[in-house]
């Protein structure tokens, strides 16, 4: 019994650190895959992160946060909440196709 309570304190204390060593670490939108993205960007989830990849790849890589916008499904207000965990990168659009 005493054993099983500690198991389950130290797989607790190990998802809260994960997350938030990953919260505090910004993502970047040029470079991170779908999973990345679905976890790190408040209110998107699969689909609009695979939103986010396909307009990478069709229009190369973002300049800035705001183009996120052109982004089907994602508006200023998802922005705006995400804006300190997500990151631009300037990047090459042959690396991203890989």
């Amino acid at each position: 019994m005493i054993m099983e309570t500690v198991r389950n304190i130290t797989i607790v204390c190990l998802l809260f650190f994960t997350s938030l060593a990953f919260a505090m670490e910004k993502v970047d939108i040029n470079s991170a895959d779908e999973q990345t993205l679905s976890m790190a960007i408040k209110g998107i989830g699969a689909k609009k992160a695979a939103a986010i990849i396909a307009y990478r790849k069709q229009h190369g890589p973002f300049k800035t946060l705001d183009e996120l916008t052109k982004v089907k499904g994602i508006g200023a207000k998802t922005i705006m909440k995400n804006r300190d965990r997500l990151i631009v990168t300037k990047r090459d659009s042959k690396e991203l196709q890989h």
